[in-house]
C-alpha cells in the first residue's frame, strides 16, 4: 500500500471526510463543518462525509473493522480519492485502514501541514513547514512512507553502493534506521537555517524598542487581515479560507495624528493545530511574544466562537504569551444571524470591543481603547537636551504633547505629556536630565 501514500496533497482530488466522536461526549460536533473547510482550502473537493460515534478508540482502524469496511463501500459509490479523518491517527491504524478501503488516507495533522505547505511564500515559511513536517514523519516512520531519499541495501558485501562506513558493514542496517538517521539530518539543517532567519528577525524586533507594538492574532480566517488593511491601509492577503496568509506582516498605524502603533498580523490559530507547527513557527510568532498587546479578533458570526476563543488561547499559553494584557474584539457583528449569541459573548467578555472590519463599525470605538492602553500612565516631564539631538526632540514630538519649550545656551528644556510606556525609549536618546514633573492615569 506505500504508493497509495506517494504524495499527502489533496488538491483537486475527491474526499470522504470521517469524524469519531465519543458516545456520551457532552460537547456539540460541528458536524465536520471546519475539517470541510480545511480539506476545501487545501483543494479537494469533499464528496461525502461519515461521522461514528465510538465507545473507545478501535486500536487496529480507530473505528472499528465493520465501519471501515462500509467506509470502502462509500469510495466506490462517491469514488473518492482521498479519506480525511478529523482524528489524528496512527501509522499503523492508516496503513490497516488503508488496507481495507484501497485508497489514500490522511488525518487532520496531516491536511492542516498540507495547507501550510501549500500557502508557504517566503523562505522562512518554506522552512518551517518543512521542519513541521519532518518532525511529525519521524516519529512515524514505520516504512509507510515513500523513502525520502533513495539508498542502496547494505546487504553485506563491499561493493559499490553498500552503506555504512568501516565497521558497519556486514548484514547491513535495517532501512527504517537509514530513513530515521536522513530525517534527523534533515531536521538538524532546518534549525540551523532557521536560527539564520530568526538572528535577523530578532534585530528587526530589536530596533522597534521604543515603538508601541499590537499584535492582531485569533483563529483563522476570524478576520486579522482585513482589520490590518482597515486600520493602517496595508495590502495583506484576505480570502474567505482557512489561513489565507501564513507570513507576519508589520505596518504603521498613526492614531490621533501623532500616536504610533507598530500592529503586526500573524498566522491563524485553529482547533488541535499540531504541536509540531506551533514549534516550527514560533519565529513567526515572535511578534506576539514581544508585543505590548495582544488583539484577539474574534469571529462573533461562528457558532463555534468560544471553542475557538479556547483554542487560541491555548496556543497562545503554548507560546509563552499567557499573561500578556489581551483585548477580546468581537468582528464580523454585522453578519450574526442570533443576537443571543453576541449577547452570551459579551456576557463572557464584558471588555470586548464589537467591530466589523469589513464595514468599519466600531473602528473608533476600538481606536479609543487602544489609545488607553497605549498611553497607560501619562507623564508630565521636564526634559533637557543638547539643541543638536533632534532624535530626542522627533521622539517627543511623535510620542507626546509638547506643551513648552525653552532654550538656554546650547541645551533645550521641554516639556510634555508622554505615556510611561514611552520613557525607556526616550532615556536611550542622548538625554542630559529628565524630570518627571507629574504622574496620573489616562
Amino acid at each position: 500500500m506505500e504508493k497509495l501514500r506517494d504524495t499527502l496533497r489533496v488538491r483537486r482530488e475527491r474526499a470522504i471526510l470521517v469524524g469519531a466522536v465519543f458516545a456520551g461526549n457532552s460537547e456539540k460536533s460541528d458536524g465536520l463543518i471546519e475539517l470541510a473547510a480545511l480539506a476545501e482550502s487545501a483543494g479537494a473537493i469533499v464528496v461525502d462525509k461519515f461521522q461514528q460515534k465510538i465507545h473507545k478508540i478501535n486500536a487496529a482502524t480507530y473505528i472499528g473493522k465493520g465501519k471501515t469496511e462500509q467506509l470502502a463501500g462509500r469510495v466506490i459509490r462517491f469514488n473518492a480519492d482521498v479519506i480525511i479523518f478529523d482524528n489524528d491517527l496512527t501509522p499503523s491504524q492508516i496503513r490497516e485502514i488503508e488496507t481495507i478501503v484501497k485508497t489514500k488516507v490522511l488525518d487532520r495533522s496531516e491536511l492542516i501541514l498540507d495547507i501550510f505547505a501549500t500557502r508557504a511564500q517566503t523562505k522562512q515559511a518554506k522552512l518551517q513547514v518543512s521542519l513541521a513536517q519532518l518532525e511529525y514523519t519521524y516519529p512515524r516512520l514505520t516504512k509507510m512512507w515513500q523513502h525520502l531519499d533513495s539508498v542502496a541495501g547494505a546487504g553485506g558485501g563491499t561493493t559499490a553502493g553498500a552503506v555504512g562506513a568501516v565497521g558497519t558493514r556486514g548484514t547491513g542496517e535495517q532501512q527504517l534506521e537509514i530513513d530515521r538517521r536522513l530525517v534527523k539530518k534533515s531536521i538538524t539543517e532546518l534549525k540551523r537555517q532557521l536560527q539564520e532567519i530568526d538572528k535577523r528577525k530578532i534585530r528587526e524586533i530589536d530596533a522597534r524598542r521604543g515603538s508601541f507594538k499590537a499584535c492582531l492574532v485569533g483563529y483563522t480566517n476570524s478576520g486579522k487581515s482585513t482589520l490590518l488593511n482597515t486600520l493602517t491601509g496595508a495590502d495583506a492577503v484576505t480570502e474567505d479560507r482557512l489561513f489565507a496568509t501564513l507570513d507576519t506582516k508589520t505596518k504603521k498605524w498613526m492614531m490621533d495624528g501623532a500616536a504610533e502603533v507598530l500592529l503586526s498580523d500573524t498566522v491563524g490559530f485553529v482547533r488541535n493545530l499540531p504541536h509540531q507547527l506551533v514549534a516550527s513557527f514560533k519565529a513567526t510568532l515572535e511578534e506576539a511574544v514581544n508585543a505590548d498587546m495582544l488583539l484577539h479578533i474574534v469571529d462573533a458570526a461562528n457558532p463555534n466562537a468560544i471553542k475557538q476563543i479556547e483554542a487560541v488561547r491555548k496556543v497562545l499559553a503554548e507560546i509563552g504569551c499567557g499573561d500578556k494584557p489581551v483585548m477580546e474584539i468581537l468582528n464580523k457583528v454585522d453578519v450574526i444571524k442570533k443576537i443571543g449569541d453576541l449577547e452570551l459573548l459579551q456576557t463572557l467578555f464584558p471588555d470586548a470591543v464589537c467591530i466589523s472590519a469589513k464595514t468599519g463599525f466600531g473602528l473608533d470605538v476600538l481606536k479609543n481603547k487602544i489609545m488607553e492602553k497605549y498611553r497607560g500612565t501619562e507623564l508630565l516631564l521636564r526634559v533637557t537636551s543638547p539643541q543638536s539631538n533632534g532624535k530626542a526632540q522627533s521622539f517627543m514630538r511623535a510620542y507626546g504633547r509638547i506643551t513648552k519649550e525653552d532654550y538656554s545656551g546650547d541645551s533645550v528644556i521641554i516639556e510634555v505629556n508622554m505615556g510611561r510606556n514611552h520613557l525607556a525609549g526616550l532615556q536611550r536618546l542622548g538625554i542630559e536630565k529628565i524630570e518627571i514633573i507629574e504622574s496620573r492615569l489616562i
